[in-house]
C-alpha cells in the first residue's frame, strides 16, 4: 500500500530500500520534492529553474535528505552515477556558470555569486575543511581561478581552481578521437554524465547535445581519491549564479544512482524550455479589417506613414562584414526605450568623446550605461567595431564590462554595465559630493594598476587604453574602483609593435613621446597613470588653468615639494589628518617615477603593482632621471598655440576639454 501511495504522489520518483543502493530519477521536477533557497525555483511546466535575471543572486536545490557515501568498515567511498539535462539561456552576453555540487551541508548560506557560482566565498575556497565536490560549467573566464576560458568544464575540490578542465564539447562515439566543440550557453538543452569509481578512484565527467548518445570515451577523466573530501552523509544537487550580467540556468531531468548505473532520462517527457526571444505579434488587426469607407482608408494610409517614420526613426547600418558580431550588436530601438529616448533625464555625463545616458534594456531589464559617439567617417571603422567586440570579452573584475555596440546614421552606441556611484572625479572635485577618505583612494588606485596590469600582460591581446584618468574610473556600489571608457583603446598581439596613429587623449596625461611619434604604448599608459596618482593624492587635475603659476602642472609641484623635503605638503586637504604617511609617499614618488620624460626610466605596470602591494621596494627618487625640466610636459610646445598663457586666467574651466587629433 506505501509503494502505490508514492506512486500516486511521486511518479516520477522510485527508491530502492538500500540507502546504500539508493537510486532516484525525475524526468521533469512537476511533483518533485527538493529543498530550494535563494531564487531557484520548479517551473509550472515542471523546470528546475536555478537563476533568473536577477543580478548578482545566487541559486540553490538540493536532493531534500542527506545520501550515504562511505562504507563503515573501511571508510571507502562507494561508487555513485548521475545523468542530467541542463540548459543555460544567457540574456545579452553569457553570464556566470552552473555546478552539479556534493556538499556536506545543503544550502551553502555562506557562498556567494558571481565568479563563485554559489558554491564558496573569497575566505572559504581552497580550503580543505569545506568537503566540497562540484563539477562547473562555466561560461566566463576568471582568472584568478585559472580558468583556461569562458566555455569549459572543470572538476572542483574544495575550490574552484579545478583539479581538471577541459573546453566544452564531446569525443564521437563512432570515433573517439574526433572531438566536437560545444557551446554551454547557447540556450539549448545539454546531457551530462558525472560517474565515479570508488574502487578505482577515478571521476569521469562526459557531455553530449540532445540528440547524440552518451559518447564511448568522456570528456574529463581524473584519478581522485574523494574519501577524504566525502563524509558519510552528503547532501547533493545543483548550484547557480549570476553576476553583472546574467544567465538563467535550467534542469530539465535528473537521475542519481549509488553503487550503479543512473538510469537513462526519458527524453521525450523532459518539460520544454521557455521560448527565447520576444513573442510573435499578432496581425489580426492588419489582415482582419477590410478598408470598406473612405475613412478606413485614410486611417490605413495614416498608419502606414506612421510605421514608415517609425522604421526611418529606428533605422539602422547593417553591413555584411557585421553579421558575425551578432550577438554583440544591439537594436536600436531597444537603446531608445532602455534610454526613454535618451532624455536628459537620464543623462549621466558628457564629455569629449560623447554623451552617456542611463538605460534598462526592455528585454533582460540589465541597468546599462549607454554612450553615444561620433563617427561620420568611416575610415577604420570596420577595424574599430571588431576591436569593440574583442573589447567586450575582457573579464576583470577592475574593468567595466562592454556589452556591445548599435550603429545608426552618423553615430556609434556602446553599451557597458551601469556603475550606480559614477566616476572617481565626482568624488575628488565635486563639493556636493562626500570625498573619499585615504584607504578608499588606495584601494581605488590598486584596483586601476591590478586592470592595467591585466590589459597590458595577461589578456590574449596588448590592450592599450589611451585615456587613463580619473573621469573614466568608476565606482560602483561598494566603491570599488572599475576602469572604463576603451573608446580610444588599441589592440596588438603580444611581441609585436603597435602602429603609429593619431594623437588622442586627454592634455595632462598625454605621455611626451606620443607628440613626437604618434605611437601609444603600454609605456605611455603608464604615464597617464602617473598623472593619474597624483590627481588622485593631490585631489587636483593634471593641469588646472587657475591655479598660481607654481601650480598649473600638478607633477612640477609635487616635483617642487619632494625637492623642498616635504612631498606631503600636496596632498589634498580634504584628507585632513586622516591617512597613512607612508602610503601617500610611496603614491606620490610612484607618480614621480611614473611620470618620467624618458619612456624606458618608467616602471611597467606589474612593477607599479608590486609597489603598491609592497611586494617591491620602490628605488630613491634621487636616483631616477628626476629634475623639473625631465618632469615637465616636454613636446607640448605646438599645444600651447590652443590655449592662453599661464598667466591669462580664460583658460578652459574644465579638463574635460580634451586633446582630440583626428579620433582614432
Amino acid at each position: 500500500m506505501f509503494f502505490e501511495i508514492v506512486a500516486l504522489i511521486m511518479p516520477t520518483i522510485f527508491f530502492l530500500a538500500n540507502s546504500e543502493d539508493l537510486g532516484f530519477i525525475y524526468n521533469g521536477f512537476s511533483r518533485a520534492n527538493l529543498s530550494l533557497d535563494g531564487i531557484a525555483q520548479l517551473t509550472s511546466n515542471g523546470l528546475l529553474q536555478l537563476t533568473n535575471t536577477s543580478r548578482l543572486e545566487k541559486g540553490h536545490a538540493f536532493y531534500p535528505t542527506p545520501i550515504n557515501f562511505k562504507n563503515l568498515p573501511n571508510g571507502s567511498n562507494f561508487s555513485f552515477s548521475t545523468t542530467f539535462v541542463f540548459a543555460i539561456v544567457p540574456s545579452v552576453l553569457p553570464g556566470h556558470g552552473m555546478a552539479f555540487v556534493i556538499a556536506s551541508v545543503g544550502g551553502l548560506a555562506e557562498a556567494f555569486p558571481s565568479p563563485f557560482l554559489g558554491l564558496f566565498n573569497d575566505n572559504t575556497t581552497g580550503k580543505d575543511t569545506n568537503h566540497v565536490f562540484a563539477v562547473e560549467f562555466d561560461t566566463l573566464q576568471n582568472r584568478e581561478f585559472n580558468d583556461i576560458d569562458g566555455n569549459h568544464v572543470g572538476i572542483d575540490i574544495n575550490g574552484l581552481k579545478s583539479v581538471a578542465s577541459k573546453p566544452a564539447g564531446y569525443y564521437s562515439s563512432i570515433n573517439s578521437v574526433k572531438f566536437n566543440n560545444m557551446t554551454l550557453a547557447t540556450g539549448q538543452p545539454i546531457q551530462a554524465w558525472v560517474d565515479y569509481n570508488g574502487v578505482a578512484k577515478q571521476i569521469n565527467v562526459t557531455l553530449a547535445p540532445m540528440n547524440v548518445a552518451k559518447p564511448n570515451a568522456p570528456l574529463l577523466s581524473s584519478f581522485y581519491d574523494l574519501s577524504p573530501i566525502l563524509n558519510k552523509t552528503m547532501y547533493i544537487g545543483f548550484s547557480g549564479s549570476t553576476g553583472s550580467v546574467v544567465s538563467t540556468q535550467y534542469v530539465l531531468g535528473w537521475s542519481f544512482k549509488m553503487n550503479g548505473l543512473a538510469q537513462g532520462l526519458d527524453l521525450a517527457r523532459l518539460p520544454k524550455l521557455p521560448r527565447v526571444g520576444p513573442k510573435k505579434q499578432s496581425k489580426l488587426l492588419l489582415i482582419a479589417l477590410p478598408m470598406i469607407s473612405a475613412v478606413v482608408v485614410v486611417i490605413a494610409f495614416s498608419v502606414l506613414i506612421y510605421y514608415v517614420g517609425r522604421k526611418r526613426k529606428f533605422a539602422e547600418l547593417l553591413e555584411d562584414w557585421e553579421l558575425e558580431y551578432g550577438p554583440h550588436r544591439f537594436k536600436y530601438k531597444d537603446l531608445y526605450i532602455a534610454t526613454k529616448g535618451f532624455s536628459n533625464k537620464e543623462l549621466l555625463g558628457c564629455g569629449g568623446f560623447g554623451r552617456v545616458y542611463r538605460g534598462i534594456l526592455p528585454t533582460s531589464a540589465v541597468e546599462t550605461a549607454v554612450k553615444r559617439v561620433s563617427h561620420e567617417s568611416k575610415q577604420g571603422l570596420r577595424e574599430f567595431v571588431a576591436e569593440i567586440v574583442s573589447i567586450g570579452r575582457l573579464r576583470h573584475r577592475n574593468l567595466v564590462q562592454l556589452l556591445g555596440y548599435c550603429r545608426r546614421k552618423g553615430e556609434l552606441l556602446l553599451v557597458y554595465e551601469c556603475m550606480p556611484n559614477g566616476s572617481l572625479d565626482k568624488f575628488l572635485y565635486d563639493k556636493s559630493t562626500c570625498a573619499l577618505n585615504w584607504n578608499q583612494r588606495f584601494g581605488v588606485i590598486k584596483g586601476v594598476a591590478s586592470a592595467l596590469v591585466y590589459l597590458h600582460e595577461e589578456w590574449e591581446q596588448v590592450v592599450i587604453h589611451r585615456d587613463v584618468k580619473a573621469s573614466n574610473v568608476l565606482l560602483d556600489s561598494e566603491l570599488n574602483a572599475k576602469l572604463g571608457d576603451f573608446g580610444l583603446a588599441r589592440l596588438f598581439d603580444h611581441g609585436s609593435d603597435p602602429l603609429t596613429t593619431h594623437v588622442v587623449g586627454t592634455v595632462g596625461y598625454i605621455a611626451p613621446e606620443q607628440t613626437r611619434t604618434g605611437k601609444a604604448t603600454t609605456i605611455s599608459d603608464v604615464y597617464a597613470f602617473g598623472a593619474f596618482l597624483l590627481e588622485v593624492a593631490c585631489g587636483r587635475r593634471p593641469i588646472d588653468p587657475r591655479a598660481s603659476d607654481e601650480e598649473i602642472v600638478l607633477v612640477d609641484y609635487v616635483f617642487s615639494c619632494w625637492t623642498r623635503g616635504d612631498i606631503l605638503e600636496a596632498i589634498d586637504q580634504n584628507l585632513g589628518n586622516d591617512y597613512v604617511k607612508e602610503e601617500v609617499e610611496l603614491v606620490l614618488k610612484l607618480g614621480l617615477f611614473c611620470s618620467q620624460t624618458q619612456p624606458a626610466a618608467r616602471p611597467s605596470m606589474r612593477q607599479v603593482l608590486m609597489y603598491l602591494e609592497d611586494a617591491l621596494p620602490l628605488p630613491e627618487l634621487s636616483l631616477m632621471q628626476t629634475s623639473r625640466t625631465c618632469l615637465t610636459f616636454e613636446g607640448f610646445d605646438h599645444f600651447a598655440m590652443s590655449y592662453p598663457s599661464s598667466s591669462d586666467k580664460t583658460w578652459p574651466s574644465s579638463v574635460s576639454d580634451c586633446l582630440l587629433s583626428g579620433g582614432r
